[in-house]
C-alpha cells in the first residue's frame, strides 16, 4: 500500500478539477505505468449523460495518447463515505490492458486494493 500513496495523493489533487455539475460526484484517478510514469484524469460530465467520461478512462486515454500501453496500477479517489468502485466500463478497459493491474480505491481515509480481474469476473476478451 505504501507505494501507492503517491497515486492516491495525485488522484485526490486532480479530483478537484472534476467537471461534475449534475451529479456533484467528483472523482480523480492516477495511473502508474510500468515505466514509472503517472498520468491523471478526472470525470467530465455532460448534460447528455452517456457522453460523460469517467476519471479512470480519462487517465488511461492520457497515458495512451503519450504512447504508454503497459500499466501497473491505478488509484481512484472519491469523496464517498466508503471507497467507490469503478464502473463496469472502466473495469473492462482495465483488463484490456492488464488483468493483473492493481486497482486502488480510496476515499482519502480508507484504501482497498484489488486486481483488475477480481473486479470483473469472466471479463470479455477476443481470442
Amino acid at each position: 500500500m505504501q507505494e501507492y500513496l503517491k497515486l492516491i495523493q495525485q488522484a485526490s489533487i486532480v479530483k478537484q478539477n472534476s467537471y461534475s455539475p449534475y451529479s456533484k460526484f467528483k472523482v480523480g484517478a492516477a495511473l502508474l505505468t510500468n515505466n514509472g510514469n503517472i498520468y491523471v484524469g478526472t470525470n467530465v460530465e455532460n448534460a447528455s449523460y452517456c457522453m460523460s467520461v469517467c476519471a479512470e478512462r480519462s487517465a488511461l486515454c492520457s497515458a495512451i495518447s503519450a504512447g504508454e500501453k503497459e500499466f501497473k496500477a491505478i488509484a481512484v479517489v472519491s469523496d464517498c463515505e466508503f471507497p467507490a468502485f469503478p464502473c463496469g466500463a472502466c473495469r473492462q478497459v482495465f483488463v484490456e490492458f492488464n488483468p493483473e493491474m492493481d486497482v486502488v480505491i480510496s476515499n482519502g481515509k480508507e484504501h482497498k486494493i484489488f486486481k483488475a480481474k477480481e473486479l470483473l469476473k469472466d471479463y470479455f476478451e477476443l481470442k
